[in-house]
């Protein structure tokens, strides 16, 4: 067993060791690598101008993605490569897109200059044409506040013209592939106030799962992290899955997509392009890049928020929880997963190991909503899923989930069995609007008022679905 984190940094094998295993990326690149080029901002993975580039394996190459290196702890990058705004010029000039930053000025105070080139970047590496679209897409989790975005995009734009030096380039993929494979076993790192724990199987998961009670599970660590920098909350045990492939797996048949824990957002939104393109859509909606290459399927299930992005099309599709433990597994319907504001079916000894999708069928209506503040990047005040069949301009097998409107997602029973077998028309969207507002209890916060999330529930039946099925 490995009592150290084995990654390279720019092409540079590092060791990391003891307490510097709970540090954030970030932190750790300035601190103990001088890599200074990493911004820190908002330490919530919401500014980006920390954002690097990590290298996975994936098969017998290294795929690229951005993430934000301030809500990743050291233990999550174990076996990986670490490609910093510094490394993508690693012979000492500029890269194409650097010099179109500076050709195009893109950049007045810099601070956040890195984490645009390194997000531009990792574009280049999807190996494209890019269209103005593809640039705005790819840099959502990255905010300018004095440049503007106008001259970042032409810069971005001119840069795709060039055809600068991919990562396998600049790093080939061989040797780093050779060591992060020949360290692919089980670690523990112990600090002496702290344990995190990495597994290769399920079994070993389990285990150490039922051996330490209390030991909380890392999975993308987009909440986590910001909860690790704003309160100090420092977990005595940890736990990554990242190294059990069982665990990274996507199947489908028989009208299911499967989905492993380890899966992240990202990687569900490409598999659905084809199979659920309405989740698809959405799914670009939730977060950023750089939050969707991170964060999880489970992980975003065994969160519990009442505005979990992706909870309200789970619910409407009754998607099933496959929970394990040493005593073997059991299955749980998501409808009756939570108990309560972040109460699951979870006992102590348990993991989520898969998630079972149904897929809507091709008679089925599927309409998916998001209301926030922001189109881009921002938290939810509000989500629906609507999941049903139309006949003949009739409703059928109606179902309806809303969040942000209760301690949990919540389905909606009463405007269900409203819509059965009613024509699509204005007074009954306005009549089920109507029940809608009645049958939930928001709360007042800092993305909404109550009466502001009561006339959502309301208005999305009449203004939005209405709209979205009518012939």
């Amino acid at each position: 067993m490995r009592d150290e984190l084995l990654l390279f940094v720019n092409g540079q094998e590092r060791r990391v060791r003891g307490e510097e295993a709970f540090l954030t990326l970030s932190t750790w690149l300035r601190q103990s690598q001088r890599s200074i080029g990493t911004k820190v901002v908002c330490e919530e993975g919401d500014c980006g101008a920390c954002t690097v580039l990590v290298g996975r394996a994936e098969g017998d190459k290294l795929r690229y993605l951005p993430i934000n290196s301030c809500i990743q702890l050291m233990a999550q990058l174990d076996l990986t490569h670490v490609v910093t705004v510094e490394g993508l010029a690693p012979a000492g000039e500029l890269s194409p897109i650097q010099e179109c930053m500076v050709d195009h000025h893109g950049a007045q105070c810099g601070y956040c200059t890195p984490g645009f080139v390194v997000a531009m970047t990792a574009l280049a590496e999807e190996g494209k044409t890019w269209q103005p679209c593809d640039v705005r897409q790819a840099l959502t989790g990255n905010l300018c506040r004095c440049t503007g975005y106008s001259s970042i995009i032409e810069a971005a734009m001119a840069a795709s013209n060039s055809a600068g030096p991919t990562m396998a380039g600049l790093y080939p993929s061989a040797p780093l592939l050779s060591t992060i494979e020949a360290h692919r076993t089980d670690a523990q790192i112990d600090s002496g106030r702290r344990r995190f724990f990495i597994p290769i199987t399920v079994e070993d998961a389990l285990r150490i799962k039922h051996e330490n009670p209390g030991l909380l599970i890392l999975q993308g660590g987009t909440d986590l992290g910001v909860l690790n920098n704003k309160r100090a909350f420092a977990p005595s045990a940890l736990m990554s899955l990242a190294h059990v492939e069982e665990l990274d797996r996507v199947e489908t048949g028989d009208g299911r997509l499967i989905v492993g824990a380890n899966v992240t957002l990202a990687r569900l939104e490409r598999e659905v392009e084809k199979t659920i393109p309405e989740l698809h859509r959405i799914l670009r909606l939730f977060g950023s890049p750089q939050i969707r290459n991170a964060g999880t399927v489970a992980g975003n299930i065994a969160n519990g928020s009442p505005i979990a992005d992706l909870l309200p099309f789970l619910f409407v599709v009754g998607a099933e929880i496959e929970l394990s433990s040493s005593r073997g597994r059991r299955s749980v319907n998501i409808n009756a997963f939570y108990r309560g504001y972040k109460t699951l079916d979870l006992l102590p000894d348990e993991l989520i190991t898969r998630v079972v999708i149904p897929v809507p069928s091709q008679d089925e209506t599927l309409r998916l909503f998001k209301v926030s503040k922001r189109r881009d990047l921002d938290i939810s005040a509000f989500t629906a899923a609507f999941l049903m069949r139309v006949n003949d301009g009739r409703l059928s097998s109606v179902r309806v989930a809303f969040g942000g409107v209760a301690a949990t997602v919540i389905r909606m029973p009463e405007v269900e069995a409203f819509l059965e077998g009613k024509e699509i028309s204005e007074p009954v969207f306005r009549r089920a609007g109507e029940i809608a507002r009645n049958g939930i209890y928001p709360i007042t916060d800092v993305r909404g008022s109550a009466a502001f999330r009561s006339t959502l529930a309301e208005n999305i039946l009449l203004n939005r679905l209405d709209h979205s099925i009518h012939p």
